[in-house]
C-alpha cells in the first residue's frame, strides 16, 4: 500500500502549474538529445523478456549479425506472446510459431536431449533464431537492411524478397517487418538516453483532471461507470487523448516504447510495478510519471487517483510511449 503524497483535496491547482512547467522544462532540455536512438543495442532491457527464457534469447538472439537478442524477443512476442502452448488458426505452433511442415525441415534439437519438440521452448527459440539466421543467409545480397530482409523473408519467403530486390510490397510483409522493428526498441536495453515523448504533456494534464476521482476495478472511464478508471484504464484514457493507443493491461503497456533507466525518467513516462522484478508478464500496476519522483495513479479499491512516490521496492521499470511502440503491440498477447 503507497501513501498518497499530497492530499488531493488542496493545492491540486497549484501542482498541476508545477508540473507542467517542469514537463516544458524537460523538454526544452531534451531538444539536445535528438541523435539518442536505442538501435545497436544487443542486451535485452530489465525483466522484458520472461525470466525462464531470457538466458535462451540473449544466448541464441547472438547467432548471426543479422539477429539481437532484441530482436528475436519482439519476434517471438509478436508471434505468441512468450505462451508455449497457444496455436493459431493456421495451426502454428508455441511460443516460435512454427507450422509443422516447416518445424520438420527448420526445427533443431536446441537443448541436445535427442529431441526436436515444436512444443519445447528450448528446442522453438534456438529454432526460430536457427531458421532467422538461414534466411538471412539467403536475402544476404539483396539490397537495403538485412535484418529488414530476414524478417520479410520469414513472412512472405525469401524468393519474393530476393525477386523484389528487398522488402516486398505486401501489405502484411511490410507490416510485419514495421512491428517487429519497433517492438525491438521494447525489448532493448538503451545504451544512449532516449528521446523524448511529445505528447506527454497532454497525457499528464488529462491524468490529472482526473485527480480525486474514485478508483474502479476495470474502469474505463465511460459514463455508465461514473467517469472513473483502474490504473491501466487511466494510462490508457491518458494516451489516448493525445492520439496513442495503448493496449488495456498494464503488462502489454510496458512494451509500448523502450525503456529509460530510473536515472532517466521524464515526466509522462509510464512507470510499472510488480512483485516479480524479473518478468515484464507479471505487472500488476502502472502510472504516469510526473518528475520529482511521483507519479500520478489509481492506485487501488477505495482511494482515488492521486499522486504516489515511485521509489518503492515493487518498482520494475518505465516505458517511454511512442507511437510507432503502441502501433507494433499485437492485439493479443
Amino acid at each position: 500500500m503507497r501513501k498518497a503524497w499530497i492530499a488531493v483535496a488542496a493545492g491540486v491547482g497549484g501542482a498541476l502549474a508545477f508540473v507542467m512547467l517542469l514537463v516544458v522544462g524537460v523538454y526544452v532540455v531534451a531538444g539536445n538529445l535528438v541523435n539518442s536512438v536505442t538501435a545497436g543495442s544487443r542486451g535485452l532491457a530489465k525483466g522484458a523478456v520472461p525470466a525462464a527464457y531470457k538466458q535462451l534469447v540473449q544466448q541464441w538472439g547472438n547467432l548471426c549479425p543479422a539477429l539481437s537478442p532484441a530482436l528475436l524477443a519482439a519476434q517471438l512476442y509478436q508471434e505468441s506472446g512468450w505462451n508455449p502452448t497457444v496455436v493459431s488458426p493456421a495451426d502454428a505452433r508455441g511460443i516460435a510459431q512454427f507450422i509443422p511442415a516447416t518445424w520438420a525441415t527448420h526445427g533443431i534439437d536446441g537443448n541436445g536431449d535427442g529431441k526436436r519438440d515444436i512444443w519445447d521452448p528450448n528446442d522453438a527459440i534456438p529454432s526460430a533464431a536457427s531458421y532467422d539466421c538461414e534466411l538471412a543467409k539467403y536475402v544476404k545480397d539483396v539490397p537495403g537492411n538485412v535484418s529488414d530482409n530476414m524478417l520479410a523473408a520469414y513472412n512472405a519467403g525469401a524468393y519474393r524478397v530476393i525477386r523484389a530486390g528487398g522488402v516486398p510490397g505486401i501489405s502484411e510483409t511490410q507490416n510485419y517487418v514495421k512491428r517487429i522493428r519497433s517492438l525491438e526498441k521494447s525489448f532493448a536495453a538503451p545504451v544512449r538516453r532516449i528521446d523524448p515523448t511529445r505528447q506527454a504533456a497532454g497525457a499528464i494534464a488529462f491524468a490529472q483532471s482526473k485527480l480525486g476521482t474514485p478508483y474502479l476495478w476495470g474502469g474505463n472511464g465511460t459514463a455508465d461507470q461514473g467517469g472513473r478508471f483502474d490504473c491501466s484504464g487511466l494510462t490508457k484514457a491518458a494516451y489516448e487523448k493525445v492520439g496513442i493507443t495503448l493496449p488495456r493491461v498494464a503488462n502489454d503497456q510496458y512494451n509500448a516504447g523502450p525503456h529509460p533507466s530510473r536515472d532517466q525518467l521524464l515526466p509522462g513516462d509510464l512507470v510499472f510495478f510488480s512483485d516479480d522484478l524479473t518478468d515484464s508478464r507479471a505487472i500488476r500496476h502502472v502510472g504516469i510519471y510526473v518528475g520529482g519522483g511521483y507519479m500520478v495513479d489509481a492506485p487501488r479499491s477505495g482511494a482515488v487517483i492521486r499522486f504516489d512516490p515511485v521509489d518503492t521496492p515493487d518498482y520494475f521499470g518505465a516505458t517511454r510511449v511512442t507511437e510507432d511502440g503502441a502501433k507494433a503491440l499485437p492485439t493479443t498477447v
